[in-house]
């Protein structure tokens, strides 16, 4: 189980990987997380940047080493990262690549809900999918092989991840539309026949009764 951080927002977990390499004031922060891609990574909202910095500061993660004004420029504080900062950074990656939490992205939600949309209308939603994840997975592989020359392994292995991901997605999908365009989807007759007529099979009342009942039990 996750556990309970004093700044939750990923975003403290990006600022704190760039200032345990050198102190930093949260201009430069941004410039090395954009440098190294992590808006994909965090899903980074810059406009909580200053707010998520001063939070570590805050709880002793980071600390001021100095601030300087240049001109009529907004004053400039450097952070740096305290022991307890790199502790946390430590264990937050630990955490991160060993605990396995159900993770629910909006395809899963769609998926869960695309029996109120006929077979026929699903496919065309599915192919259009299929061919967006077919764009990510080329821009996956030009990027590995652009940067794989000259940038360790090391530090391209979330890609690796995302292009497993999406090769698995691909794989899937092409699957499942093979399935309603062959006719051998389980449930298919009773699905397409509830989009046509509106009527709903004995079999699928059934089921959705049971389904309630066993929640009313449960509760």
């Amino acid at each position: 189980m996750a556990k309970r951080r004093r700044v939750a927002n990923l975003m403290a977990l990006g600022v704190l990987s760039t200032v345990a390499f050198r102190q930093m004031h949260p201009y430069e922060m941004a410039g090395a997380l954009r440098g190294w891609g992590k808006e994909r990574d965090l899903q980074i909202k810059w406009g909580s940047l200053y707010t998520v910095v001063r939070n570590l500061a805050k709880h002793g993660l980071l600390e001021e080493v100095e601030s300087s004004r240049e001109g009529r420029r907004p004053e400039r504080t450097v952070y740096r990262i305290t022991d307890e900062g790199r502790a946390e950074l430590i264990d937050w990656a630990r955490e991160l690549l060993s605990v396995a939490e159900p993770e629910l992205p909006r395809f899963r939600a769609g998926l869960s809900v695309m029996a109120v949309l006929g077979p026929d209308e699903v496919v065309t939603l599915l192919q259009q999918r299929l061919a967006a994840v077919g764009r990510e997975i080329a821009e996956a592989e030009s990027t590995l092989e652009e940067h794989s020359p000259r940038v360790p392994r090391l530090f391209l292995i979330e890609i690796e991840y995302d292009l497993a991901i999406l090769r698995a997605e691909e794989a899937w999908m092409r699957s499942l539309i093979e399935e309603i365009t062959g006719e051998t989807l389980p449930g298919l007759d009773e699905w397409r026949k509830h989009h046509e007529t509106g009527e709903v099979s004995a079999e699928m009342q059934e089921l959705a009764d049971s389904s309630i009942e066993q929640y009313g039990r449960r509760k």
